[in-house]
């Protein structure tokens, strides 16, 4: 009898492990398809363009090309890109309209780059359903980075102005750094301007982007959350500034807003629930959304208001290339 009770006990060790085993199996196949719904970020590689360039372009092209980015919520992946709807109340509207209506269609086209911008949840019980930030981001990246390259090999004499907001930004603003490092696509030359708000990459320094308004004391929420990667968010950090176009790009933050303006006591990826759920509350808080209303100097001038005033003069003083 003694000798069949220290078998039975023998063999509950041997059956707790193999649950346990189990169960750690299904936790990391979960996890994996976690990851692999949630996207992985993926940044279009450099487009280096042509240095051979004619003196004349095709007649249907603009004098300038004015790339606009909208943030978070802000377009569809189907929007059309001449005439967006997706989101009436759209930021970028009040900068791209404006400007867009000055000029003919033969000194300026204007292309608002579709895209799923959205920034779902991971943590969310149930899903929200959205796409996540890296689908998104990757995503608006490679339709702006396609369109400019297109529009540079069609028109070499065309310069560009190239604007962003909130998710937008990080999109221009990474695009901007490329084509200031030579890697772009297209020549840093040709770049009459670039302007970042709410950029979730800012940061000071030499080679940053100058600050139009006031300058917080934060910083943007990926360079505070650097290293984070959690399922379909994964925070870049900071750039290592905007090389040959740095002199040419302006931004400006909101302070209170966590998308440009992060504490970085306030998000810390050793803290990984409570600043993810604080970066996707950032996007909808009331100072994030605000912009068109935020003064940015004395003479009572909004954010938006300056973008079109210096936009316009921008596009006024633009080389005029020869058409054949």
């Amino acid at each position: 009898m003694s000798i069949r009770r220290r078998s039975g006990n023998r063999s509950k060790p041997a059956g707790c492990l193999l649950l346990i085993a189990a169960i750690v199996i299904v936790i990391i196949v979960v996890l994996l398809l976690w990851y692999l719904l949630a996207g992985r970020l993926r940044v279009p590689g450099p487009k280096p363009p042509g240095t051979k360039e004619p003196t004349s372009q095709s007649a249907d092209c603009p004098d300038v090309f004015m790339l606009s980015v909208p943030g978070t919520w802000e377009s569809s992946s189907t929007d059309d890109p001449y005439n967006p709807v997706s989101n009436p109340a759209s930021l970028m509207l009040n900068i791209s309209n404006p400007v867009r209506d000055k000029f003919p269609g033969a000194r300026l086209a204007v292309y608002t780059v579709p895209y799923v911008a959205q920034f779902s949840n991971p943590i969310a019980l149930p899903p929200d359903g959205q796409q996540s930030y890296n689908n998104s981001r990757s995503e608006g990246a490679k339709h702006a980075t396609d369109q400019l390259a297109a529009t540079y090999k069609a028109c070499p004499l065309t310069s560009y102005v190239i604007v962003g907001f909130s998710q937008g930004a990080v999109i221009a603003g990474d695009i901007a750094a490329q084509i200031g490092a030579d890697k772009g696509p297209v020549p840093a030359k040709r770049v009459l301007g670039v302007m970042v708000i709410a950029d979730g990459r800012r940061d000071v320094g030499p080679g940053q982007a100058t600050v139009i308004g006031q300058t917080p004391a934060g910083v943007g929420a990926e360079v505070a959350l650097r290293g984070l990667n959690v399922p379909g968010i994964t925070m870049t950090g900071p750039r290592d500034g905007f090389g040959a176009v740095a002199d040419r790009t302006f931004t400006i933050c909101a302070p209170g807003d966590l998308i440009c303006d992060s504490p970085k006591q306030a998000l810390n990826p050793m803290n990984i629930l409570s600043s993810v759920g604080t970066l996707v509350k950032a996007a909808g808080n009331p100072v994030h959304s605000l912009y068109n209303g935020f003064v940015v100097d004395e003479n009572g001038t909004t954010a938006t208001q300056w973008t079109v005033s210096w936009a316009d003069g921008l596009i006024e003083n633009a080389p005029h290339p020869a058409h054949s």
